[in-house]
């Protein structure tokens, strides 16, 4: 578990520090194009040429890696939808279960669902407008509730003896956490992609479940810990479809249609 928590950190650090010195290159370099730019020619605002895409995928990271540690599950899907200017919207979703069982001293389970929404930034800037490929950082605010059962509970005193019992499952509570991340999806064949997020995740309300915490909470991490780092993996499958007013671009070349409609004039004399 601690080499796990070790290497995720330092993926993440790793993986963010490239990001923010990428975006930073970026944005001298284009702010010194527009100061330059704007001394000769008046600022031409660029077309949006990419169509619409609705991106589904299924997380393969986390069901292996649970596979190997006792007592957590957990299973993710995600979706994103291309807006403009290279801005996704993002919503995630899951569920999972975890379980506490300290033999003769403690034992209890935990399940939940959850919900993540926010929205992603891709850093690269578009080849042509068949290029889905994409570097991002994103922003999102995620939720979760969680139902506890029955605790029991053995406690041994060397005066009193052993004193067992238990402690009843509460009402279902929220846990709330701000994640940013990072990562890379690239488009494999015809749709179907593939990608990893570096995830840092911020717990809003952890003193809310202080008392018997989860052991582990699907879509964050570990429940007793307020900041935690996190990876995922997915395999997508792109659903894509035309912009208004923007023409499907060639199969061949990737660029849009631009042959001019001829005039009604022209239409009759090619007859």
């Amino acid at each position: 578990m601690m080499f796990r928590q070790c290497i995720c950190r330092f993926i993440f650090t790793l993986t963010f520090s490239a990001l923010v010195l990428l975006g930073s290159s970026c944005a001298f370099a284009q702010a010194d194009t527009t100061a330059t730019d704007s001394t000769n020619a008046p600022k031409v605002k660029k077309p949006e040429l990419a169509g619409r895409q609705l991106c589904i995928g299924v997380d393969y990271f986390h069901p292996i890696i649970n596979y190997f540690i006792t007592g957590q599950g957990a299973y993710e899907i995600a979706a994103d939808y291309y807006t403009k200017n290279e801005y996704y919207l993002v919503l995630e979703g899951g569920w999972g279960w975890s379980s506490v069982n300290y033999p003769n001293v403690l034992s209890y389970t935990t399940k939940n669902s959850f919900l993540d929404f926010g929205f992603n930034k891709t850093l690269l800037p578009r080849d042509r407008p068949t290029d889905w490929d994409k570097m991002f950082i994103g922003l999102s605010l995620a939720a979760a509730d969680i139902h506890r059962g029955n605790a029991k509970y053995s406690i041994v005193d060397s005066l009193w003896g052993i004193d067992t019992g238990s402690k009843p499952a509460p009402k279902p509570y929220p846990a709330i956490w701000a994640e940013l991340s990072g990562g890379v999806r690239v488009e494999l064949w015809k749709g179907l992609s593939a990608g990893w997020t570096v995830r840092g995740k911020f717990m809003l309300n952890g003193k809310s479940f202080n008392n018997l915490s989860p052991q582990y909470i699907a879509g964050y991490g570990q429940g007793e810990k307020n900041v935690v780092f996190d990876v995922d993996m997915y395999v997508s499958y792109s659903i894509r479809w035309k912009r208004k007013g923007v023409p499907l671009p060639d199969k061949k070349t990737g660029v849009g249609d631009t042959k001019p409609t001829p005039a009604p004039d022209e239409k009759k004399d090619s007859k």
